[in-house]
């Protein structure tokens, strides 16, 4: 998840966007941390749901890797 995209999603959620650019300056943001902290429990929950379902079959841990590497980079 890029930083334009956690910025996007906040501004949909009505946050103004004079305090959209304070709280998620790229540089030492408690909430862009927070933000990626969010989207990486959520990875992990995914990928979870995928292994629960999907467990032993072909594909489940291709899936699984997949939504792992969206954290990555």
């Amino acid at each position: 998840m890029t930083i334009d995209e956690i910025i996007h999603m906040a501004k949909e959620a009505g946050m103004p966007d004079w305090l959209c650019e304070d709280w998620f300056h790229p540089f030492d943001s408690f909430a862009l941390r927070f933000a990626y902290q969010i989207a990486a429990a959520e990875r992990e929950a995914c990928a979870k749901a995928v292994s629960d379902v999907l467990y032993g079959q072909d594909g489940c841990g291709k899936a699984i890797e997949a939504i792992r590497a969206r954290g990555q980079g």
